[in-house]
């Protein structure tokens, strides 16, 4: 198993935090693999300390609906249950409703004009800029600065739902995009294993030498369907240097159809005329993922600890079998650079303030707790018990070098059937953020040119790009005043 140093994983989290101070902010990660506890004494005191009102919330009749997992993350199912019995032992005050929405947001707005939307919702970190600005994410400034464990939540994803110095989110946890490798894939056809240290040409070079196009092996699988496709497209953007937009004297202005997003697209182009892609290239988040899980693509672009908890539990394989790399840099010697993404909690701002205030309790119910640390060990030993493994995200919401980050990482350490990350691999992470406004809509629109250099010949990228700026531009870009 491989062991994060409490040293580099420092060096991690000061990397990244220069990276959010000069970025704006960000998508996609797979859900959390951990979910902590906290007992009833410690509840009470966190519900006295972060309320701002002093209304008994545990007297307030009231019913509040939560983001819950998807049917297919049984073991994530089973912790947010046994929250929830525990969350009202606290409040028997208050009936908490399971919805089954997943945030969308081609949805969010029709869900907020019915009054639909959970009272607590998941979101991706591109969408704090967007939501406050909508009025469909509730300013918890107050409920926020009155939770006594603030100031031990991590910076680097806090800073992505800060908008204008005030809170719209809560962190849960975060990624920077890698690229996770099946190296018994490359082992079983005899092809060497790359450096960590990678570049663009080692990944063209192993995906060539692993694909087998004819019996539906693919070398890598950049995801070709929905936002995802841009979203893992702009991986390569960052590492050619690129932006995703510019803001000067007030405006917006598309910046991706550049010198580095050509290059980014050149490469993209390159991989479909090596014939290492799928021959079914529309894949989604899960599709790609799965595939990854499968056997049948060799590599796969993502937060690390998706693919790696879906090859691991379902796949069936080993962590032996699973290599974890940084994104390429374009040539040697070059950054690593990734994405750099969290899930994030919403509290509805339609609902009453007790509803807030009750909502968040539940956010924040079982961060920092010594029953959080006994219920992630209860879950590492179950999952053993049954012969999986527990993956952790790359950035978890608390502070890595935080007392509890030691905590945490003490109860990993007792267990191999935690994965942990190399060090190597963290010193090369280099997470940026995603650009401030209206990202899931370029993303939306790279995903036509991907789509069309995927399935054409002879297509005139940088016509492509230039076309899918101005369309950005002007339907979106040009609605905007930066105050």
């Amino acid at each position: 198993m491989r062991k994060i140093s409490t040293i580099i994983a420092c060096l991690l989290v000061f990397s990244l935090v220069l990276a959010a101070c000069g970025g704006n902010k960000n998508n996609n990660a797979s859900p959390s693999a951990s979910t902590s506890a906290s007992t009833p004494a410690e509840s009470s005191a966190a519900s006295e300390s972060s309320a701002p009102t002093e209304v008994d919330l545990t007297q307030v009749k009231a019913t509040i609906s939560i983001y819950y997992p998807t049917p297919d993350q049984v073991e994530k199912r089973a912790l947010e249950d046994d929250k929830i019995k525990r969350f009202n032992e606290v409040y028997p005050n208050v009936e908490v409703v399971k919805s089954d929405w997943q945030y969308n947001p081609n949805e969010i707005g029709i869900k907020m004009g019915a009054n639909e939307a959970p009272t607590l919702f998941n979101t991706y970190a591109t969408e704090g800029k967007f939501l406050a600005e909508k009025g469909w994410a509730a300013d918890i400034t107050d409920l926020f600065n009155s939770y006594d464990k603030k100031d031990q939540l991590n910076p680097i994803l806090l800073d992505q739902f800060n908008i204008g110095g005030k809170i719209f989110g809560i962190p849960q946890q975060g990624y920077v995009v890698g690229t996770v490798v099946n190296k018994k894939m490359l082992t079983d056809k005899g092809v060497a294993v790359p450096p960590l240290d990678w570049t663009w040409d080692d990944v063209l070079a192993t995906a060539t030498a692993v694909a087998d196009p004819g019996k539906g092996i693919a070398g890598i699988a950049p995801m070709g369907k929905g936002n995802e496709a841009g979203w893992n497209w702009t991986n390569f953007l960052f590492e050619a240097g690129g932006e995703i937009q510019t803001i000067e004297g007030g405006k917006v202005t598309a910046a991706f159809n550049s010198d580095a997003g050509l290059k980014a697209l050149e490469f993209y182009s390159k991989l479909k005329e090596a014939n290492v892609i799928p021959a079914d290239w529309a894949l989604g988040w899960g599709d790609a993922v799965g595939a990854f899980a499968q056997g049948r693509t060799a590599m796969v672009i993502a937060g690390p600890d998706g693919p790696l908890d879906q090859g691991l539990n379902q796949g069936g394989l080993k962590p032996e079998d699973l290599l974890v790399y940084p994104m390429p840099a374009v040539a040697a010697g070059g950054k690593h650079t990734g994405v750099l993404g969290g899930d994030f909690l919403v509290v509805n701002p339609n609902a009453t303030k007790e509803e807030q205030q009750l909502a968040f309790q539940y956010a924040v119910f079982d961060y920092f707790s010594d029953k959080g640390l006994e219920s992630t060990e209860a879950n590492i030993q179950a999952r053993k018990a049954e012969n999986k493994f527990f993956v952790p995200p790359v950035i978890q919401y608390f502070k890595q070098d935080s007392e509890y980050g030691a905590k945490v990482k003490a109860v990993y350490d007792k267990y191999d059937n935690v994965y942990q990350y190399s060090n190597e691999l963290m010193g090369l992470l280099d997470g940026k953020p995603e650009a401030q406004f209206n990202t899931q809509d370029y993303y939306a629109a790279m995903t036509n040119v991907i789509q069309e250099v995927f399935s054409k010949k002879g297509v005139d990228l940088k016509a492509q790009l230039d076309a899918a700026a101005k369309t950005v531009q002007e339907k979106f870009f040009d609605q905007i005043k930066v105050e």
